[in-house]
């Protein structure tokens, strides 16, 4: 640990790779489970990890397997991993097919793609798939991605660009896989053609793919509605045609990634080609999950346009009569404590084996925790236990096997392992650690709910109120700590008390960090959700400051002379506006691509329609902007306060952002230097929004420290 006095760039970037380079358990599976002559069952569970190698500056993925031995009570013993650790590397995509004989993966090598089937320990067939020129390159986000193996593990189901045809013409870059069919003979390559936005450049319409791994060939299945993007694709019961989401194309595709409120609907498409649509019309639908028997369907659906992301509904289909009800309703107003609404996708394996259950982890307050909803009871039953840990991810559900990643901020993830019990009987399951982190640290956190004062209620969502986690050193002496106020983006998201390599990092030099979560959060139900929207830049930083207030209040360790501002996005947004609207109070800002000036980013965002919901206008798709619209976004924007600005600012914008315009920190970075404020600016050539590249995220961890002790050490 170090105290908070002025540390090297060297030293500092060391912390960051000491703290970010833990694996991070991705998903499980069954390879295969036997019943031995005593009754023990005996389980092969794989694991598939994500680490940092800041060496390399690469994310390596690799899979690990061990075997569990339980019986009708439990677990009875967790055999150590089964060396060696197999890198992943040059999977984009892997399936185990229902019975674990086989494992397909898709691969990329030399710009082609390949379809791999594998069976005890040996490749069995390849197909390069783009050899067979039938689609463009597979799509892996999740927004998108599938594979999944028939019942009668013959065919594999996959998404794929779509081909352009000769008439289709393109101007925009494209995944190398694809490249060369993506002007077709004849082709005008200066042609504008549309994709999904931030993260999916070049990825314009999509494709149901089949392999028939019996006859070694690949078709694009016909019969898809035309300017419908099919996606999260599964076989339909006994394999009767294929269930899909599909992403409405027109009039114009707007962002998908982060957005829970895009049109779309859930279709059937049968053996013959006839496409069916289940879902409702005009509404946001994602992940369809079939119960085992293939009776039951249930997706998450939502509403279109508003809140970017939200809280959803569970519907439920009844594949025999054809009929939809609502399983799980919208949460409105969650009471402290209480399951708050899914706020997140399901993971693709939710239902247990009695085809009555479904398993899901989701936002609670200031928590992630995993629940079970009773198909039949409606009643939804917490099942983690936030006594050490605050965050609980499901990784997998096989039968009533559950395996799932726990964390906490001074806690790296470990994988934990339990058995479902019978309906009813779920309060209070029993789990089993399977792995324990080689570090520990000597950091404390703790989980704050603050009230608004009585001037910043919101009269028409009265009695929420804000979250907060304060994540510090243990301090044994009478020394006060720096406070570094973390802000997340979106608006609609949510920091929850999980492993976060640069809060742990910046704690361990000395530094406490508090992470609010401000009304407009997800995880505290949907009435929060809507009472952000037309009060952005308003309500928001009234919330950070008073959970800051509170903080100060409550941790006489903290020292009010020493409080700078940090986040991304709108976390950004946020940070800037405080140091405009209290210039004072903070000593220093760090904002990762922040939203400067609404008004001028309407027209470049891949998300139009957020920069008029966030200020309360309705949105239609022939929206045209007007002088009062404009003037109530450039109200709202942190560019409005840039005169009164003091504290140092630290830019830093990724050229390739679609979400956030990267000419929205330049704005700023102007109007500062134009009145020698102290304003740096560091531009990543490579990145989009996210800034997540391995070598992106260690420099601007190293230059915010570095910018808050410049900044710091004056006070």
């Amino acid at each position: 640990m170090h105290s908070c006095t002025k540390v090297g760039r060297d030293a500092i970037a060391a912390v960051f790779r000491n703290n970010s380079g833990f694996p991070i358990p991705v998903s499980s599976a069954v390879n295969h489970e036997t019943d031995t002559y005593d009754g023990t069952r005996c389980i092969c569970l794989s694991t598939v990890w994500s680490q940092v190698d800041h060496t390399r500056a690469a994310r390596l993925s690799f899979t690990q397997s061990r075997t569990i031995l339980c019986d009708r009570k439990g677990v009875l013993q967790c055999l150590p991993p089964s060396p060696p650790c197999i890198h992943n590397n040059r999977e984009c995509l892997s399936s185990n097919s229902p019975s674990g004989t086989y494992k397909a993966i898709v691969s990329e090598t030399s710009r082609h793609q390949y379809l791999e089937v594998w069976t005890n320990g040996s490749l069995e067939m390849s197909l390069d798939l783009t050899a067979y020129n039938v689609h463009g390159s597979v799509y892996e986000d999740p927004a998108f991605v599938c594979l999944a193996w028939s019942a009668c593990e013959r065919r594999l189901l996959f998404i794929a660009e779509k081909l352009p045809v000769k008439s289709e013409l393109s101007g925009l870059s494209c995944s190398s896989s694809a490249s060369s069919n993506r002007y077709p003979e004849g082709g005008d390559r200066s042609v504008y053609v549309e994709d999904w936005g931030e993260g999916f450049t070049g990825q314009s319409s999509s494709v149901l793919c089949v392999a028939d791994l019996k006859k070694g060939g690949v078709t694009v299945l016909s019969g898809v509605p035309l300017h419908v993007s099919p996606a999260q694709a599964l076989w339909a019961p006994n394999d009767d045609g294929v269930i899909f989401i599909g992403w409405l194309e027109e009039p114009f595709r707007l962002g998908l990634k982060f957005c829970s409120n895009r049109r779309s609907g859930l279709f059937h498409l049968d053996s013959q080609g006839n496409c069916e649509l289940l879902s409702a019309e005009g509404v946001s639908v994602s992940c369809p999950r079939l119960s085992p028997d293939g009776h039951w369907l249930v997706y998450l659906q939502g509403r279109v346009f508003g809140p970017h992301n939200q809280c959803h509904s569970l519907q439920q289909y009844d594949w025999e009569t054809k009929k939809t009800s609502l399983l799980q309703d919208v949460v409105k107003r969650p009471k402290l404590g209480e399951f708050a609404g899914i706020y997140e996708s399901l993971p693709a394996h939710c239902w247990s084996s009695d085809n009555q259950r479904i398993i899901f982890s989701s936002a609670r307050g200031n928590f992630k925790d995993l629940f079970v909803l009773d198909r039949r009871s409606k009643r939804v039953t917490l099942i983690s236990d936030n006594s050490e840990f605050g965050c609980w991810k499901l990784l997998l559900v096989h039968n009533e096997l559950l395996v799932v990643s726990c964390s906490a901020p001074n806690r790296p993830p470990h994988m934990k392992l339990g058995f479902l019990p019978p309906a009813g009987g779920e309060f209070g399951m029993s789990w089993v650690t399977l792995n324990h982190p080689l570090l520990t640290f000597d950091l404390e956190w703790k989980s704050l709910e603050v009230n608004p004062a009585p001037q910043e209620e919101n009269p028409q969502f009265s009695g929420l109120y804000i979250g907060a986690l304060l994540v510090k050193q243990v301090t044994r002496d009478s020394r006060r700590l720096p406070l570094v106020v973390f802000i997340h983006g979106g608006p609609h998201a949510h920091f929850c008390a999980e492993w976060n390599p640069s809060v742990a990092a910046l704690a361990s030099l000395g530094y406490a960090v508090l992470m609010v979560n401000y009304r407009g959060s997800t995880g505290y139900g949907q009435d929060g959700i809507l009472s952000l929207i037309g009060n952005i830049g308003y309500q928001d930083v009234k919330d950070v400051q008073r959970a800051v207030l509170y903080a100060l209040q409550e941790d006489p360790t903290l020292d009010p002379e020493r409080i700078v501002a940090m986040g991304g996005s709108h976390g950004g947004f946020l940070a800037c506006h405080l140091v405009g609207q209290y210039p004072d109070f903070y000593k220093a800002c760090a904002a990762r691509n922040p939203v400067i000036n609404a008004a001028t980013l309407v027209g470049t965002s891949d998300i139009v329609d957020w920069r008029y919901s966030s200020v309360g206008l309705d949105y239609s798709f022939d929206q045209l902007p007007t002088p009062e619209a404009l003037s109530l976004m450039l109200e709202r924007s942190p560019i409005k306060h840039a005169a009164q600005i003091r504290a140092p600012v630290l830019l830093m914008l990724g050229a390739k952002d679609r979400r956030v315009s990267p000419h929205q920190g330049l704005e700023l970075y102007r109007a500062l230097k134009s009145r020698g404020s102290p304003i740096r600016l560091l531009w990543y050539v490579e990145d989009g929004h996210s800034l997540g590249r391995v070598e992106t995220q260690a420099d601007c961890f190293t230059n915010i420290v570095v910018w808050f002790q410049q900044a710091l050490l004056k006070h």
